[in-house]
């Protein structure tokens, strides 16, 4: 009886200092990472969030809980351990030995357009007999962008073309055909009589002569995001957006500087949308990046207060579209002075269902409807 009695205090006692241990040690030299694979991918695009913990102790973890949250509108899918609301929780649990490194990568799509972040995770761990749970919150950073899937350029290219396509010619939107500036890859937007057919058998690839252009140095695109239905139209905003990115693309990757101002909030900075003139791809992931960060669900700032002085601010080469999908009376108010002023434009008029906007008559030679489909 005595020697059972003893057994007995020394497990306890072991019970008692394994539990003091964990307690103490079980944070030292353990490492947990929480990051994205890729700093941005396109809405509908698969990307990676990859859990990675190190324990560099000799004492074992028999069990160690990941918890995090992020928005809902990255789509992990149903897998066991998370559960979806208004935003995704995960809550992953690893078995993790001494001096051992473990890494879990979770797909995802990127379901809309935006700005995520992971800030936070949550560890729960127990001793090795599962009987006590330790807790500690852990700050990380991991931001992705999901950038707009851009509308069909090809589409847009057409429209520009067909569109008030006496003021494009005048203003020399269309390349000279006198000037050669060299030879690129094809892009579904290129016309087919811009195919250089040597270069193209030389390298098995389709290749075009890239123009200059006479008199166009820069493109200014102006959006109006506002919506005040009672009924948010968010799937015409998000539509608007995807418009703004092509046109910004398909410009810049023709050589034109392209300026970007819209009335959507910053979703980090506060402030409406307004990228300066620049050519170039880093200007195009600029443009994409504060796309991106566009809050929807923040209000508006008004449209005609915010950019009345930098619209008639006159500059020589310069060609303004805008894209809205609406027509609020302060907005059209605002096109009508400036097209009086003798000032061309192009509006180009996002609709997400099949529905014909009647487009006010003064301005109706200058609008392009665009559906979703």
């Amino acid at each position: 009886m005595t020697r059972i009695i003893g057994i007995g205090i020394i497990g306890f006692l072991l019970l008692i200092l394994q539990k003091y241990f964990y307690e103490k040690f079980w944070q030292r030299h353990l490492n947990v990472r929480i990051h994205f694979g890729a700093d941005h991918i396109f809405e509908g695009e698969q990307g990676e969030l990859k859990e990675v913990i190190e324990n560099r102790k000799r004492l074992p973890l028999s069990m160690l809980k990941v918890k995090f949250k992020t928005d809902r509108h990255l789509l992990f899918g149903n897998e066991k351990g998370s559960r979806t609301t208004d935003q995704y929780y995960r809550n992953d649990v690893f078995r993790i030995g001494g001096g051992e490194r473990v890494t879990r990568t979770l797909k995802f799509k990127g379901g809309r357009r935006g700005y995520y972040t992971i800030d936070e995770i949550s560890l729960v761990a127990s001793d090795l007999f599962l009987l006590n749970q330790m807790v500690a919150e852990q700050p990380v950073r991991t931001e992705l962008y999901v950038y707009p899937r851009p509308f069909d350029s090809s589409r847009l290219r057409q429209s520009l073309i067909q569109l008030n396509g006496e003021v494009l010619s005048r203003r020399h939107l269309l390349e000279d055909p006198f000037e050669y500036r060299g030879i690129r890859e094809y892009q579904p937007y290129d016309d087919m009589r811009s195919i250089n057919w040597k270069a193209t058998a030389k390298t098995g690839d389709f290749k075009v002569n890239q123009r200059n252009y006479t008199s166009l140095k820069s493109v200014r695109i102006f959006f109006n995001i506002q919506d005040d239905h009672i009924l948010k139209r968010e799937s015409s905003v998000e539509l608007s957006l995807r418009v703004v990115a092509s046109l910004c693309q398909l410009f810049l990757r023709q050589g034109i500087q392209v300026s970007c101002h819209g009335n959507g909030v910053d979703i980090v900075t506060h402030s409406p949308l307004s990228v300066k003139a620049k050519a170039g791809e880093g200007q195009m992931d600029t443009i994409y990046r504060a796309l991106a960060r566009i809050d929807v669900g923040h209000p508006t700032v008004n449209f005609t207060e915010y950019f009345e002085e930098i619209l008639f601010q006159k500059a020589q080469g310069t060609f303004t579209y805008f894209v809205a999908p609406n027509q609020y009376d302060d907005f059209v108010e605002l096109l009508t002075r400036y097209q009086d002023k003798g000032n061309p434009f192009v509006w180009f008029y996002p609709v997400a269902d099949e529905s014909k906007p009647e487009v006010p008559a003064a301005l109706e030679s200058c609008v392009e409807v665009l559906y979703e489909h």
